[in-house]
């Protein structure tokens, strides 16, 4: 019977340490990729969120001007202060007699 010379086994066995480290790191690696889609699924679903928070904003301020807007008016507000320009209005032009249709018929 034929026996491997002490180097020969302590190759085979450094080969063996080598398979082991090789598919312990696969296995680390595994989990961690494992750990990053779960922390992208959470990023994702928080992205989404704070989108739909957004757009609540969003439709929360429109209704917001719109009552305001029904109340005083179109204008502008200083938020220091409280106050409310009301916006020029424009009137119509109005027959003070300056044009043609306004003169007198006689």
């Amino acid at each position: 019977m034929a026996k491997f010379t002490k180097d020969e086994l302590e190759q085979i066995k450094d080969l063996q340490v080598k398979y082991a480290q090789a598919t312990d790191a696969f296995g680390r690696l595994r989990v961690q990729r494992m750990m990053l889609n779960q922390q992208m699924d959470q990023l994702e679903d928080a992205d989404l969120k704070l989108e739909n928070d957004y757009t609540d904003n969003q439709k929360s301020e429109q209704e917001l001007v719109q009552t305001l807007n029904d109340k005083y008016g179109p204008g502008s507000l200083d938020i220091n202060t409280g106050e409310f320009t009301p916006a020029p209005t424009q009137e119509a032009p109005s027959d003070t007699g300056t044009s043609p249709s306004a003169a007198p018929v006689s």
